[in-house]
């Protein structure tokens, strides 16, 4: 059974009725309650409506040791304005009947599993989230966790990275749902003015292995290079760059405004 036949959610139908048009995905990250939830509960129908294809909500966390500046501070602010994982779950829920684009939480699993590796997937459920990308959790460390996502219907998305072994790629591809996430060069998240020159050939590796869709984030900045890695990659990640103009917005609702704006023309680049 393929990764798209797996399970047909709304997350595998959205990518597969992409692939079948021949379309890439966009797919936004933002972080919920960056600058405060209200922000957070206006800006995702207009991601959507901008020509967001998935959107990935991240979950703000103390120590988000994969971050960057840019989304550590956005994670700072979240915080302090009083987000919590019940509250961004709450939001989900909330916008469910009118929002029809895959929602994907991303986050840590200390924020995650202190609600319970069967009651955090069951409460994921209930909200209405896609899939959830659990960043410093590799699947064999909490297999139970993975189980009750599965479980729930809620895809368990996996991260491969360009130090990923061989063998261990081809386990990530076999054991992800929805997609894999392709972290496209080593460190942090954040905008970068270059691209790794080997991402092609590291994506051509995945490729060899299997068929499951593979989304591309961090580093990916302009339309220019959201248009570079659709070329071979079945959708593009943008962060930090959405988050940053969030960040200098002058009001909370020229955040919205503004990175609705960014996100439409990264969207006209994939389909152009």
């Amino acid at each position: 059974m393929s990764p798209l036949e797996h399970r047909a959610g709304r997350l595998a139908e959205r990518l597969a009725a992409l692939r079948a048009r021949g379309e890439k995905a966009l797919i936004p990250f933002v972080t919920a309650g960056d600058p405060d939830l209200g922000v957070t509960e206006a800006l995702l129908p207009a991601l959507a409506a901008a020509g967001a294809d998935v959107i990935e909500l991240g979950v703000p966390w103390s120590d988000p040791v994969a971050e960057g500046p840019t989304i550590q501070r956005s994670s700072e602010r979240a915080l302090r304005g009083g987000t919590t994982l019940r509250r961004v779950l709450n939001l989900v829920k909330a916008l469910r009947p009118t929002l029809d684009v895959p929602l994907v939480l991303m986050g840590y699993a200390n924020s995650f599993l202190t609600m319970g590796e069967r009651n955090f997937p069951e409460a994921a459920r209930e909200a209405g989230v896609d899939g959830v990308i659990t960043v410093d959790c590799p699947p064999e460390e909490e297999p139970g966790y993975f189980e009750h996502l599965e479980a729930c219907g809620v895809d368990g998305i996996l991260l491969a990275s360009p130090t990923t072994a061989p063998e261990r790629l081809a386990l990530l591809a076999r054991r992800t749902r929805g997609f894999l996430y392709y972290v496209s060069l080593t460190g942090v998240t954040g905008a970068r003015t270059a691209l790794p020159p080997e991402l092609e050939e590291n994506l051509a590796r995945i490729r060899a292995v299997s068929d499951v869709p593979v989304c591309v984030g961090f580093g990916i900045s302009t339309p220019e290079q959201a248009a570079h890695v659709a070329r071979f990659a079945d959708g593009v990640v943008v962060g930090s760059a959405l988050v940053e103009r969030i960040e200098r917005a002058a009001s909370r609702e020229a955040a919205v405004t503004e990175a609705a704006s960014f996100v439409a023309s990264l969207k006209a680049a994939l389909r152009s």
